[in-house]
């Protein structure tokens, strides 16, 4: 049973409330690149799939950078002049730029001023910023908020109750064991706060794929990655140089959860394996999508594709980063991502998996003319018998040791999935054989 059938065979509408649910639970937390807050939504993915933890410590160098100070907070907030939160950390996280100093000041609006971010365009949302790299505090909250504010010898105090210290970079890693050492890596960062689309979605969905495949028997390992954005992919590198010539594929997951058509990103290299199947998956998922070719911008992919590495990786989204109005805003909330969306983009990874794991190449072993299908039984007619023999004609055809089934996909116009059973039909009634010492395909 390949993952798609399992997924057909379930209830797709549970797995989604399933996922919405978990998206729910770590919402509130306030998450960083490092910190009590990422160790925290660490913990709560080990509880559901086997994940172990690499702590970074502050100063290692990784390649042209440097984990920075561990930050964590308790509290953070603006008062009046008679006390009261005008802005809360506590109402939501999003309120603090993150990574913000501590500091606990009395100050004019005018001093204030320069610390404070919000977003004329949506005058109701709160933004997301931060300031990882550059020591400084600020605070976000709603435009409409900010011009209520008095503009006089009013003065607010200031406090924001953080720790910036030695301590390290965590990231989590799940290892599912394959027949083989050539990986397929998974990654998702898992560093922003409360924000759903733009973090939890990709975390959620690369958690649920996780427990599917730890229960199948699979050609190749996978390893997935919850790591925080940018730094924590660089950190992971630099940890495991000498394992990235195992990974044959992979996917970076962001932005999966919003109601959107789906995008996926090729790899630098544009033509890789992963590339060719999630275009061969979007010719038949039912839903809009679109290929678009790869650029150094964007989430951890271009850090796994630099030219260094030059991984086989992808990104598979919804809505593209920075191109829908809610991104890194309090908009970007649990009603912006939907249960029936998180399943589908769970379904488009089974769909994708299912062609990596059957992609192999076999060998036509009565090549010379057709072989007479009738009296095997393989012509039969029916509902679905035209294509079931066009499918199996082709595979017939093109399995000269040269093209794969991806190939054959890609030329015939069938769906993978299809040509899949007619390839392992001919095989069980002696007409093909698996072509050996190109199991695995190569860099």
């Amino acid at each position: 049973m390949t993952l798609m059938q399992e997924l057909d065979a379930s209830d797709s509408a549970k797995i989604g409330r399933e996922m919405h649910a978990f998206a729910s639970e770590l919402y509130p937390i306030c998450r960083s690149i490092t910190g009590d807050g990422i160790r925290e939504t660490l913990a709560r993915i080990g509880q559901r799939i086997p994940l172990r933890l690499t702590d970074v410590p502050t100063g290692t160098q990784v390649f042209d950078w440097t984990v920075p100070k561990e930050w964590n907070i308790r509290d953070a907030y603006i008062k009046n002049s008679v006390g009261q939160r005008i802005v809360d950390f506590k109402v939501s996280n999003l309120h603090v730029m993150n990574y913000s100093a501590p500091i606990h000041q009395s100050m004019p609006l005018r001093e204030l001023r320069a610390h404070l971010f919000s977003v004329p365009e949506t005058p109701d949302w709160i933004p997301y910023r931060t300031s990882y790299y550059r020591e400084d505090w600020g605070f976000c909250l709603a435009h409409r908020r900010l011009m209520e504010l008095r503009d006089d010898d009013a003065v607010y105090e200031v406090c924001v109750d953080s720790t910036l210290e030695d301590g390290c970079l965590t990231y989590g890693e799940c290892y599912v064991p394959g027949r083989s050492p050539e990986e397929v890596l998974i990654s998702a960062h898992a560093c922003h706060p409360s924000l759903a689309n733009d973090n939890l979605s990709g975390v959620t969905v690369a958690a649920a794929l996780a427990r599917m495949l730890a229960k199948r028997d699979l050609r190749y390992s996978y390893r997935f990655l919850f790591i925080p954005g940018t730094i924590g992919a660089i950190a992971w590198l630099a940890n495991n140089r000498e394992k990235t010539h195992r990974i044959r594929h992979g996917l970076v997951l962001t932005c999966v959860g919003d109601s959107a058509g789906f995008h996926y990103k090729k790899s630098r290299r544009g033509d890789a394996e992963i590339d060719r199947a999630m275009a061969e998956v979007f010719r038949h998922i039912g839903e809009p999508s679109q290929i678009l070719e790869f650029s150094p911008n964007g989430y951890d992919e271009r850090q796994y594709c630099s030219p260094g590495f030059n991984l086989p990786v992808g990104c598979l989204m919804r809505s593209v980063w920075g191109t829908f109005p809610e991104y890194h805003t309090s908009a970007d909330n649990l009603d912006f991502i939907r249960p029936e969306k998180l399943a589908g983009s769970l379904r488009v990874c089974a769909a994708v998996i299912d062609v990596l794991e059957g992609n192999r190449r076999y060998c036509n072993l009565n090549p010379f003319c057709e072989p007479q299908l009738g009296r095997r039984n393989l012509y039969a007619s029916g509902p679905g018998s035209e294509e079931a023999i066009s499918a199996r004609l082709w595979v017939l055809n093109q399995s000269d040791g040269e093209h794969s089934l991806l190939d054959i996909a890609q030329r015939s116009g069938l769906s993978f999935p299809v040509l899949l059973e007619a390839a392992e039909l001919l095989r069980q009634n002696g007409l093909l054989s698996l072509l050996q010492g190109n199991d695995i395909a190569s860099m």
